[in-house]
């Protein structure tokens, strides 16, 4: 079993074209319909799939900005976060938390998309103790 983000967007190919840029994806397929719209683009990120749809308002297929925002974050785990983290910068990304080296033992960046979605990027720097993480954690959101 595994598990495939399937996200919307108001714009597919735009999307395609920033995930390639900033992440390096590839493009395995895509699904058109008839009236130009994408059902489905399917990236490869590293060794994850992405699938990308346009908005389908008649479905209630809807993108962040259309719903006033997003509940959930991707999260890319990489081996060089400082560098995954400037291409999604330069490729057109916001910056919502700076890298930094965390309490959980991550070099750990947030950024948002030009769609709307929240991405976490995250590079383990050490193991810590599950206790230590809970400690401050605890310490941290009291």
């Amino acid at each position: 079993m595994s598990i495939t983000a399937h996200i919307v967007v108001q714009g597919a190919e735009r999307a395609a074209a920033f995930y390639r840029e900033a992440f390096g994806a590839e493009e395995i397929e895509r699904i058109p319909t008839p009236d130009g719209r994408l059902m489905s683009v399917q990236l490869r990120i590293g060794d994850s799939l992405l699938h990308l749809a346009d908005e389908f308002p008649e479905m209630g297929v809807l993108a962040p900005p259309t719903i006033g925002g997003t509940a959930v974050v991707l999260a890319l785990d990489v081996a060089d976060a400082e560098a995954v983290f400037a291409q999604a910068v330069a490729a057109g990304a916001e910056v919502r938390q700076p890298l930094q080296d965390t309490f959980w033992g991550d070099l750990h960046g947030q950024f948002d998309d030009p769609f709307g979605h929240r991405w976490n990027v995250d590079q383990h720097l050490r193991d810590v103790p599950h206790d230590q993480v809970v400690a401050a954690a605890a310490q941290a959101f009291s």
